[in-house]
């Protein structure tokens, strides 16, 4: 079965651009790590790229995975969500089979 990289919405690469992310020298680093309520995290920072990481690239404005966190992101979205309860990049990910109410906690 092929897998393919996640995907990033053009909102994602306008919020890098509105926060002047890629001004700075910096990428947003999306990393899947152990923990949370449902067992997987997700990690999304403001980082620096690293030689290994998997580089998503929209109008000079960068997204990085890296090797170890790719095959949970499998064919997810990186997305940027206003709702009243705030802003934040989300992602929408097939892979997980359940999440928590925090939206950053998942299982698979």
């Amino acid at each position: 079965m092929l897998t393919l990289p996640p995907k990033v919405t053009s909102r994602a690469f306008e919020r890098l651009a509105e926060i002047g992310a890629s001004d700075q020298g910096k990428v947003l680093r999306v990393a899947v790590e152990g923990g949370g309520c449902s067992g997987f995290q997700y990690e999304i920072e403001l980082d620096e790229a690293k030689d290994d990481d998997l580089v998503l690239e929209q109008d000079g404005e960068k997204v990085v995975i890296d090797a170890v966190s790719l095959p949970f992101l499998a064919d997810a979205e990186i997305d940027f969500s206003e709702e009243l309860i705030g802003a934040r990049f989300v992602i929408n990910n097939p892979n997980a089979t359940s999440s928590c109410g925090c939206g950053t906690s998942f299982s698979m």
